[in-house]
């Protein structure tokens, strides 16, 4: 069984702490992260968790590992930062009960330390969810249903075992199509690295 992260409101509270632990005002973090002030304000008064890659990006603003937000106890985590092993009973689960994005997720690699991806298994839901841009890259496989993948303006539809790789700071967006929620395999890279 998954750890259900039943309370999203735990997560937006620890994101106002660490904003408030560091001196930062809304419009510091705003100006951190490319959100606006008042996306930050109505987060941190939300009852639901934002989209994951919302969470990375303001991790990264308050220099604060994702894995922050979880758990505030760090001998959850592991002490050997090369290795994450979670079981499948391990799953840590977010958003089960639908989140403000409409779609649910589990982080799968949470306690690993320092990493340069983050790993979900997301379900998506059917409604049209706002674009959102983000620096850095996405990967994402459909593990299961169909899915419409919005990406600059453009549709595409997707099915089990498409997968699609892009550069996140393009407007995108996706929801499921059909009778079956859309199950994805989703990494995030937060940061582009030049090739070599």
């Amino acid at each position: 069984m998954d750890i259900l992260i039943s309370n999203e409101r735990k997560i937006v509270e620890r994101i106002k702490s660490f904003r408030i632990e560091r001196g930062l005002t809304l419009s510091k973090l705003a100006e951190m992260t490319g959100f606006t002030k008042g996306y930050i304000s109505r987060i941190e008064k939300s009852s639901k968790a934002p989209p994951i890659s919302t969470i990375a990006k303001i991790a990264r603003g308050l220099n604060v590992e994702i894995t922050d937000f979880f758990s505030s106890n760090k001998t959850f985590f592991q002490k050997d930062k090369k290795l994450s092993i979670v079981r499948a009973d391990e799953r840590m689960a977010i958003g089960a009960r639908g989140s403000s994005a409409g779609y649910s997720y589990q982080a799968l690699a949470y306690d690993k330390l320092d990493k340069n991806m983050e790993p979900h298994i997301v379900t998506m839901g059917f409604n049209k969810n706002e674009r959102t841009r983000h620096q850095g890259e996405e990967f994402f496989y459909i593990l299961e249903g169909k899915m419409e993948f919005d990406y600059n303006g453009k549709s595409y539809l997707l099915e089990k075992g498409d997968f699609a790789y892009y550069d996140s700071d393009i407007p995108h967006s996706g929801r499921s199509i059909g009778t079956k929620k859309a199950k994805l395999l989703v990494s995030i890279c937060p940061h582009k690295t030049s090739p070599i």
